[in-house]
């Protein structure tokens, strides 16, 4: 540390962790390292998660629709078209108007966050997110019966268990993530929360 350095020491109540460091060649105070916003990494996993719920959603119309279920796993594991008007999972088959504006908020909800999100982990979960819904909501504004009113595509159809496609998924795992980053104190923006 420099004569000067000592004599004027750190500002009155600055934090020495979080002001930076002293580039002691040049001089000059370097920002707090905190890392730069992961909004790459929500948009390419949302990308991802929506190219592939897609382009199965296009190859099980093209190949799967009006035809007999695919056995994956026997019984316990079928592949077989449904066209939903619902929510995830079936549920939900007269609101389709409603799940159709709630997409519209997720969305809208997930780009105002992206403005403070430092956390890998809260990118992922929310490009998941992202993806899912954009999926779905691609079905319910170009499928028939019409725009904001379209049937989902379903086709993953395990045994005693509701018909889902590719974005439900999605949709699910982001949601299980951000409550496991819940609990575990972890906000979008890095910050972690030690109770």
């Amino acid at each position: 540390m420099t004569e000067v350095e000592r004599t004027i020491g750190t500002p009155e109540g600055a934090d020495p962790a979080t002001e930076g460091s002293v580039d002691d060649a040049h001089g000059e105070r370097s920002a707090p390292a905190k890392g730069g916003r992961r909004i790459g990494v929500l948009v390419s996993v949302a990308a991802l998660a929506y190219v592939l719920d897609l382009v199965s959603k296009l190859i099980v119309v093209a190949v799967l629709e009006h035809h007999a279920p695919i056995q994956v796993i026997g019984t316990v594991l079928q592949l077989d078209v449904v066209r939903n008007r619902g929510a995830a999972f079936g549920v939900g088959e007269a609101l389709t108007l409603v799940l159709t504006a709630i997409a519209v908020v997720v969305i809208v909800v997930i780009a105002r966050i992206a403005r403070k999100l430092y956390s890998t982990p809260w990118a992922i979960a929310l490009g998941m997110l992202l993806g899912g819904a954009f999926g779905n909501l691609t079905d319910r504004v170009f499928r028939s019966p019409g725009v904001f009113q379209g049937a989902v595509v379903d086709f993953i159809a395990p045994t005693h268990f509701a018909v889902f496609n590719l974005a439900d998924s999605a949709i699910v795992c982001g949601g299980i993530l951000i409550v496991i980053l819940s609990f575990r104190g972890l906000d979008p923006d890095g910050t972690v929360h030690r109770d």
